[in-house]
């Protein structure tokens, strides 16, 4: 199947971005260079066009509906103009997706999913919604760029206001871009102070424009938003999560409510008081090379686990990576990653990799 195209395919291409496949579309991966768009972005702003991810609204009572059920964070005790990141689980626990819901108001709702599993989302969400709602999959419609670094807040209030600064983590407001109404939240996959903005898709790319006319923003690719997600110790559907594993093996039990019920509850409950089989650990190395996903994690010559993401680090000048490991192994334990004549020595570490991140 031929990758899609965003809206702004023409203008990454214009400006000598490398473009590759991601999630089923072609994305721009980096323009200038990964270590540069990452230093840009930890030191100033960078705007990142993520307008293959996937939105839905839904009109409905969170609880007669049974969207309440399908969401693993507490969704009902979310005041309008809020929003919050959880995830989607199986009967047996496993990630569906992690997704973040926005409540636009108290019987409506914004999901922003990824782009790979829109369709299997949009799927198992009205396999699962009863009674009466209205869903809509406004992916196709929606643009979405994301601001992301230091002086974001610098940028965007030139073009929508002095009203963006009211805006606090995880929360949201209505603007206007060319009389269009688009939604500005103040989230993020960097660490950094950043907003998130949605608008039609059809004046995605005057938006674009506009931004790129501050002198101080650049724009960026993939390529860095994968290494300041990883620094951070953001989890990434497809690699880091998935159906193979659920929240408590991830170490994503904070976003679970386990006073409510939810799809998955009982298997989460089973695992959380047996322990999971594997765990996600993060890891550090003095060397530059860097791990790759699929790369194996051995103890003592022993095969105990499989690498899910690895990358260097700008920021630190080391290579960093997270993967699922057996045992009873602990912070500061020393592992080896191998992959044919490849070997790293690691180091188990807490996450953030990077504590520099100014988010506030």
């Amino acid at each position: 199947m031929e990758n899609q195209k965003t809206p702004l395919y023409s203008y990454h291409v214009a400006l000598g971005a490398k473009m590759a496949p991601f999630g089923g579309w072609l994305m721009p991966i980096q323009y200038e260079g990964i270590l540069a768009e990452h230093a840009h972005t930890r030191n100033q702003v960078s705007v990142f066009d993520i307008c293959h991810m996937g939105e839905f609204i839904l009109e409905a009572d969170a609880f007669s509906s049974g969207f309440d059920r399908v969401v693993t964070q507490n969704i009902t005790g979310m005041p309008p103009g809020t929003c919050r990141y959880g995830h989607m689980l199986n009967d047996k626990a496993g990630i569906i997706d992690d997704l973040i819901v926005y409540r636009l108001k108290e019987k409506s709702w914004m999901i922003v999913v990824n782009a790979a599993t829109i369709r299997s989302d949009e799927d198992n969400l009205k396999n699962n919604l009863t009674g009466e709602f209205t869903f809509n999959n406004v992916s196709n419609i929606t643009g979405k760029l994301d601001l992301q670094g230091p002086r974001s807040l610098e940028a965007i209030r030139g073009i929508f206001g002095s009203k963006v600064e009211m805006l606090s983590y995880y929360t949201f407001g209505e603007f206007d871009f060319s009389s269009q109404r688009c939604i500005i939240s103040r989230t993020g996959y960097t660490g950094e102070l950043g907003y998130e903005i949605y608008v039609p898709s059809e004046h995605v790319a005057s938006l674009w424009a506009r931004l790129l006319e501050d002198s101080r923003v650049k724009p960026a690719g993939l390529g860095c938003r994968d290494t300041l997600r990883l620094e951070m110790g953001y989890p990434l559907y497809g690699h880091d999560i998935n159906l193979e594993y659920s929240p408590v093996s991830a170490g994503l039990d904070k976003f679970v409510d386990y006073s409510k019920d939810f799809i998955g509850k009982q298997a989460l409950l089973k695992e959380k008081e047996s322990g999971p089989k594997e765990r996600l650990i993060y890891f550090k190395s003095d060397s530059r090379r860097s791990a790759r996903h699929g790369f194996g994690i051995y103890s003592q010559s022993k095969r105990v686990g499989t690498v899910t993401s690895g990358s260097f680090s700008p920021s630190l000048g080391v290579s960093i990576g997270m993967g699922y490991i057996r045992g009873n192994h602990k912070i500061g334990d020393q592992l080896l990653i191998k992959e044919d004549n490849i070997e790293i020595p690691v180091v188990i570490v807490e996450k953030p990799f990077y504590s520099g991140a100014r988010p506030n």
